[in-house]
């Protein structure tokens, strides 16, 4: 549990500066996609907008957690990984 408060609240507090950042220089009722204006309400755009930069912020506060792993967990002995009995095939 504690592995995605670590994931998911600085991703929150990144995404929120994120968000007051790029929409405080860009107008959302002049955003196009894929060439054509957005018609969306301001609150959609500033919501979605948000989600995005969450999602992508928890992607790297996940990657950042996956890299920093010891080594000796990610190398050691199959034999003593979780769930390595359930892995064996039977003889």
């Amino acid at each position: 549990m504690l592995k995605w408060v670590y994931i998911f609240w600085p991703s929150f507090a990144t995404a929120i500066i994120g968000e007051a950042v790029f929409f405080a220089f860009i107008n959302p009722q002049e955003l196009y996609l894929m060439g054509k204006p957005v018609y969306w309400s301001p609150l959609a755009i500033y919501s979605t907008g948000f989600l995005m930069f969450w999602g992508l912020t928890a992607l790297t506060a996940w990657a950042m957690l996956f890299f920093l792993k010891p080594a000796d967990e990610i190398n050691r002995p199959i034999e003593s990984r979780p769930g390595a009995a359930r892995e064996r095939p039977q003889s």
